[in-house]
């Protein structure tokens, strides 16, 4: 079974969140792992939130069904790495 390299996954994950939010003069080193990225944090919206969850679907295969599993799930860079890495280690056992 491959080993899921999360430091690298993090990276990922930071790259499509700027990419799919269209969020200018940021890059993936200045957003921390463990904030928030709404409201307070990144400042994204539920636009986004859309944007991001289509975006994980289409990158790794994962599927966030329901809005709380993904509010839950979009809630950070942390939660979201969590989440892809053990919906990959599912998909590969």
């Amino acid at each position: 079974m491959p080993e899921i390299d999360i430091a690298e996954l993090k990276r990922e994950i930071k790259v499509l969140i700027i990419e799919t939010s269209k969020i200018p003069d940021i890059t993936p080193d200045d957003i921390v792992d463990s904030a928030p990225l709404f409201v307070e944090g990144l400042g994204l919206d539920s636009i986004d939130s859309l944007e991001i969850v289509l975006a994980l679907q289409s990158k790794y295969g994962v599927h966030l069904d329901n809005s709380d599993l993904a509010r839950f799930v979009l809630q950070s860079v942390d939660t979201i790495a969590d989440f892809v890495s053990k919906e990959k280690l599912k998909q590969t056992s």
